[in-house]
């Protein structure tokens, strides 16, 4: 990491998942548990006021799927300071990752080490966690008031946090038996709030 470097943190989006879906997860026979959802999104202004051109995701990503493929794709509990992905607060580890659109979608598999319980007993008590990507590099400033990353980032991982900067990502456990009643009022919800972000980021 040169001098002008960073470590570069952006939320993407909120885990949607009920203390009863991390049960029903739990249940299951390898009792896994997974959430699928939006890992980050180019072209796109997000709360921190920073954009990812599609061409750096997509080539970021590319390397990222090595790492998933080499089993090195954990993730911490809570953004670190350094770079370095630390193993004692490793809380996830991403499994799969493929585009739609702009948005750049992926696995999250929670996994049973000190962090990652954390993290269950988190949603056992109805806490609010988000999933944020994590990268070193430099930013420019935009026409307006954004950032530009530049060509220099490098994606190193995604950690569980609870910061908000993507706007309308949002992570849905993937399990055969959630209740289709819980489903319609997350849709809803996420719709809603999908709106009310267009509205904010176009005023």
């Amino acid at each position: 990491m040169d001098n002008n470097s960073r470590v570069i943190s952006d939320f993407i989006g909120y885990l949607n998942i009920t203390p009863k879906m991390l049960a029903e997860a739990e249940k299951t026979a390898d009792g896994k548990v997974l959430i699928q959802g939006v890992l980050q999104r180019a072209n796109a202004l997000n709360q921190n006021k920073r954009i990812y051109s599609r061409e750096l995701l997509l080539r970021e990503a590319n390397k990222f799927q090595k790492k998933i493929d080499e089993k090195l794709s954990g993730g911490e509990l809570d953004h670190p300071d350094s770079p370095i992905v630390n193993l004692k607060n490793v809380s996830h580890a991403v499994r799969k990752m493929w585009w739609d659109g702009d948005n750049l979608n992926g696995v999250i598999e929670v996994i049973p080490t000190p962090s990652g319980n954390i993290v269950k007993d988190l949603i056992r008590s109805d806490i609010q966690l988000g999933v944020s990507s994590r990268g070193i590099g430099t930013t420019k400033q935009g026409n307006d008031d954004s950032e530009i990353v530049q060509e220099d980032f490098e994606l190193l991982t995604f950690d569980i946090v609870s910061q908000p900067s993507t706007q309308g990502a949002y992570l849905n456990p993937m399990n055969e038996n959630v209740d289709p009643k819980v489903k319609d009022k997350r849709d809803k919800y996420n719709k809603i709030n999908e709106i009310i972000n267009y509205i904010i980021s176009n005023i």
